[in-house]
């Protein structure tokens, strides 16, 4: 299991692009057979974060579970990509098979565990 939180993840790609490591970076990523990308949609998607999720996506379809959670309801997603052929592309591998869980009431911080 991999687990990012979305922020950590656009750093962690910006470090890979940098140092020359994307394919390495992407390889190891889609070889886990779970991968968690926590807080999707708090933070603006860059063209390289497009295609890098698409690339994420497109290797792990049918090999690896990937669990993505938001505050930003899914049929949000498609305007936040905001890039509609990029949009297209991630949302089909998405929801090609998915199990989507809605969350409702407050939030499980708030309460004191005794």
């Amino acid at each position: 299991t991999l687990y990012y939180s979305m922020n950590k993840f656009l750093e962690s790609l910006a470090q890979a692009r940098l140092d020359g490591t994307y394919l390495k970076w992407i390889r190891a990523i889609s070889g886990n057979k779970l991968l968690i990308l926590d807080d999707f949609g708090l933070k603006a998607l860059s063209n390289d974060s497009r295609i890098a999720l698409l690339d994420i996506l497109e290797d792990r379809y049918g090999n690896g579970s990937t669990i993505i959670t938001s505050q930003l309801p899914v049929d949000n997603w498609y305007n936040f990509i905001d890039e509609p052929t990029l949009a297209d592309a991630i949302m089909d591998r998405l929801a090609a098979s998915a199990h989507r869980i809605a969350l409702t009431g407050k939030s499980m911080r708030n309460k004191k565990n005794y």
